[in-house]
């Protein structure tokens, strides 16, 4: 493990150097293309015989990492947290019902929409999914990932508010897709479909739940914090209370990401407010960035060196493209028609809905629940429809969200009073 963690340091580290000094684009999506360009070569390579066996030796690394373990059991709790941990909630509490209709809501019917559109589209491609596997690939395709998108939204000038939204809603999305997906991959294991009363059950306890442990653990860390002053201490409590707290969630069989995400929000608000020194805050917020980045730029290289294990057909590649499409169509109804149909609600600049929409990128969480599922041919061509829309979300999207963002967003409509962005409501 020491060897494969090593490894992963290296190519990272090294990608993301060529990255800075030749290519210049955002690191998370620099070193996934910079990886992915390295994958496609050594495949290139080995079709000419001249690889010197490196197509081998990358396949046995990636498999012995097992991603889909690596990310959703130890890089996914840290992320969230650390994500988190930097939203104001001050700020956040103005759009609170914004954010949690577009994480819930919209994130329960993309999944529907998404799985049915696949159901029905996939046979006129000559590829056959049942019902159940086109609604795990609704439920893992339908949260979005944020981390690649921000620091080009915040260096496109966008409003405060907006990115608050699409901060908010995709760290809570993220928590919700997963406990969607948990719910139908025991229907799956089951064989049968659960009760309406079966199903809403599950989903209160697993989210529900969830949110409820993340304030009680939140709640614990924060008195822990404000109880000493130092600053050693106070950063390995918070890292204990993130690794130690998700792993005490997966034994309650609750939701472990939603659990993160308000424990973030508890400790980066009240815990950084009254519970730690100035001394103490850099030491916490200059921690969680190294961690941030760092686990975000190794998880987007192992999402670039995942092409080789993925199985390409031509039938493959069109649906792929159909479903980019598709996720793209389930976005909008689910994202844009609501802030367009409901301005004064959600109180977004105008074109808000089109940056939420094109905004709305996919990420490794995708592709490690595709990983997750029982090895045969449904989990392959959900794997490879997956990998095609993460990748075309990152490196498409991505590359263009900022432009995107500067010509849809006109001037903010919102008076000042109901802004939480300006001083007449921060203080």
């Amino acid at each position: 493990m020491l060897e494969i963690t090593a490894t992963c340091l290296v190519i990272t580290s090294l990608l993301a150097y060529i990255n800075f000094r030749y290519i210049g684009l955002p690191i998370t999506i620099g070193v996934m293309a910079t990886s992915l360009g390295q994958s496609l070569l050594i495949v290139g390579l080995d079709l000419i015989g001249v690889d010197f066996g490196l197509h081998l030796q990358m396949e046995a690394m990636l498999k012995a990492i097992d991603f889909s373990n690596v990310l959703m059991q130890g890089m996914l709790s840290l992320l969230l947290f650390a994500g988190a941990l930097h939203i104001d909630l001050s700020e956040l509490k103005a759009y609170r019902w914004q954010v949690l209709l577009l994480a819930f809501f919209s994130t329960l019917l993309a999944t529907f929409i998404v799985g049915f559109a696949a159901w029905t589209a996939l046979p006129f491609v000559g590829i056959q999914l049942p019902l159940i596997y086109c609604l795990l690939f609704g439920a893992l395709i339908s949260p979005t990932d944020p981390i690649a998108v921000m620091g080009i939204l915040k260096s496109a000038g966008m409003p405060k508010n907006l990115e608050l939204v699409i901060a908010g809603a995709s760290l809570f999305n993220d928590g919700v897709g997963v406990v969607i997906f948990s719910i139908l991959m025991g229907m799956l294991m089951m064989g049968k479909l659960p009760s309406f009363d079966e199903g809403l059950g599950m989903l209160m306890r697993e989210a529900g739940g969830g949110l409820l442990y993340g304030l009680l653990l939140g709640y614990i860390t924060f008195r822990l914090l404000a109880s000493i002053d130092n600053y050693q201490v106070e950063v390995m409590l918070t890292l204990a209370s993130v690794m130690g707290g998700y792993l005490l969630a997966s034994k309650l069989h609750v939701s472990g990401p939603l659990a993160m995400v308000v424990a973030g929000l508890v400790v980066g608000n009240h815990g950084r407010e009254y519970a730690m020194s100035h001394t103490t805050r850099q030491y916490v917020d200059m921690f969680w960035e190294m961690i941030d980045d760092i686990l975000n730029a190794v998880l987007f290289v192992l999402i670039g060196m995942e092409v080789l294990l993925i199985a390409f057909s031509f039938n493959l590649i069109l649906a792929a493209l159909a479903m980019v499409v598709m996720t793209l169509i389930a976005r909008g109804l689910t994202v844009w028609f609501p802030v367009k149909m409901a301005p004064s609600y959600f109180k977004l600049p105008k074109g808000a809905g089109v940056v939420l929409t094109w905004g709305g990128l996919r990420g490794g969480i995708s592709v490690a629940l595709a990983l997750s599922l029982p090895q045969g041919p449904e989990r392959d061509v959900i794997l490879t429809l997956t990998y095609g829309i993460v990748v075309f979300s990152i490196l498409m999207q991505g590359l263009t969200i900022g432009h995107v963002a500067s010509r849809a967003v006109q001037a903010d409509p919102i008076p000042a009073e109901s802004n939480p962005s300006t001083p007449a409501t921060s203080g």
